[in-house]
């Protein structure tokens, strides 16, 4: 289809032509060009954003389009969508979630740049024309999925590299971030509304979260809406799908999957897309509109924005904390009991295996099990391990001075994880002990205490652990954080604390 610039002034100017007008696209599009309180004239007026999205629906119509074609659905659909939902005293999901409002501002800043993309004189690129990159070969590779589910993407080798080739995509994606634990899933739910009249693909880096995210979204009002993955040539079950499915899941067949179906993906934990395959597969799929939500904004050397390029929000810890998003974190330091100086550092954290060797003795699984009964009983928490091993050897010694206490990995089958994150949140398990596998997305608000017996060197990882126990629940007044710190400067200063994050 062509660019409006031409033939906006063809389009009808007077306020009966233009409502009537706008009403036909309305019931073609799914969503109201014009609000009830709006002077159509002001609303419509040439050269606005909506009077773009009018003039073309009007000329797909003219052609024999019974439904918006997908370009014309990428460049305009969320925007309208987005504009619906703003247009509430008090913004919801279908469910009647009330918005909060640094999830109303990423949807504010959404729009914003989605107007200022559709207003410019030749459009964005969003669809109407614009040059499509051919895919490169299918990724045959499998990813297999580490404990932290970044699906072992990143070598010391690539974490440098910067993407210089075609990126024909890149103007349709976004980002914003939100701290853990500040409600990014309702803020993605909150996409997922204004999409009402789009195909939604929802990317995330572990099958759990996949499960969680179905769950939530159900929870939310729009599990109507799920379908399996939509291959090439093959028509949707039904009108605007909802799919959802893992980064490795999608570098794998990313070119099976249907270029119209789907005119939105929401990248969960953005920062672990920033791989080589999954951004290669991110980049090959240039159609649809994209939305990256993170709280962080690197891993390792690679940034979202490389990736994401256009900040839509970005709210900061502190003030996330300031508007009592989150629960306030307190701090325990414990001097440590074993020397990590000759454990090196890979790929930006300590050597898990050498660490592993440095801190799993029995000795010390039982001074911590002994230190967490003295101090919190059974406050529920979650301890993070150096490696899977020393996750299991702690457990039985937490047991062992009579706490509830479990361990999972990525050993752990699917069904005994599912049955044993329930069981926490039914207060039969008190303490969950784990190598990683629930440091991102995982929610569990009644989690209070986070036990670093694994010290990490990078920012993120600590983060990622500490968002945890960030989450509001009315029997927690706040977070205890478990730091093992040398009281000198040390080898040790590597060791990030909560201490030395607040300090950065």
């Amino acid at each position: 289809m062509a660019t409006t610039t031409d033939h906006l002034k063809e389009a009808p100017e007077a306020s009966d032509e233009l409502v009537a007008a706008a009403q036909r696209a309305a019931e073609w599009a799914g969503e109201a060009f014009i609000r009830p309180d709006e002077d159509p004239k002001e609303a419509l007026a040439p050269g606005t954003a909506r009077r773009r999205a009018l003039d073309d629906a009007i000329e797909e119509m003219a052609a024999g389009q019974r439904a918006p074609s997908s370009p014309w659905k990428v460049r305009y659909a969320l925007m309208l969508g987005l504009e619906r939902v703003l247009s509430e005293a008090r913004p919801t999901l279908a469910s009647g979630t009330e918005l909060r409002r640094h999830q109303v501002d990423a949807l504010a800043g959404m729009l914003t740049e989605l107007i200022h993309a559709s207003q410019k004189e030749n459009g964005n690129g969003n669809g109407n024309g614009a040059a499509l990159e051919e895919a490169p070969e299918r990724i045959e590779e499998d990813e297999a999925e580490d404990e932290l589910g970044l699906a072992a993407e990143l070598s010391d080798a690539d974490a440098d590299e910067e993407y210089k080739g075609p990126d024909p995509g890149a103007a349709r994606r976004f980002r914003f971030r939100h701290p853990t634990a500040s409600g990014k899933t309702i803020a993605a739910a909150g996409f997922v509304e204004a999409a009402r009249t789009m195909g939604v693909l929802i990317l995330t880096h572990r099958r759990l979260l996949v499960q969680q995210f179905t769950r939530d979204l159900t929870t939310e009002g729009y599990g109507d809406r799920f379908t399996e993955a939509i291959p090439r040539d093959k028509k949707p079950p039904h009108d605007y799908p909802i799919t959802i499915q893992t980064y490795a899941w999608f570098a794998r067949h990313v070119n099976e999957i249907s270029r119209d179906a789907y005119n939105l993906v929401i990248a969960d934990e953005a920062h672990t897309a920033l791989g080589e395959k999954t951004s290669q597969a991110i980049r090959s799929f240039p159609e649809p509109m994209y939305v990256g939500m993170t709280a962080t904004e690197q891993l390792l050397a690679k940034q979202v924005s490389d990736v994401f390029p256009t900040s839509v929000d970005d709210l900061p810890l502190t003030e996330a904390a300031r508007r009592g998003l989150i629960a306030p974190l307190r701090s325990l330091r414990v001097p440590p009991v074993a020397a990590i100086n000759a454990v090196p550092i890979v790929g930006g954290d300590f050597d898990q295996e050498e660490l592993a060797k440095a801190l799993d003795h029995q000795a010390l699984n039982q001074a911590a099990a002994s230190l967490y009964r003295d101090r919190f009983e059974d406050t529920p928490g979650i301890v993070y391990a150096a490696g899977v091993d020393h996750a299991y050897h702690l457990a039985q010694e937490f047991r062992s001075v009579g706490l509830k206490a479990e361990a999972v990995s990525g050993r752990t089958p699917p069904v005994r994880l599912a049955e044993t994150l329930a069981a926490y949140e039914r207060g039969e398990i008190n303490v969950l002990i784990n190598a990683m596998l629930l440091a991102e997305g995982w929610n569990s608000p009644r989690a209070t205490v986070c036990m670093h017996l694994a010290p990490t060197a990078s920012r993120r990882v600590y983060q990622q652990r500490i968002g945890r126990i960030m989450r509001i629940h009315p029997r927690k007044e706040a977070g205890v954080v478990v730091d093992f710190v040398p009281k000198a400067a040390t080898h040790n200063e590597r060791v990030i604390s909560l201490h030395s994050l607040l300090d950065a």
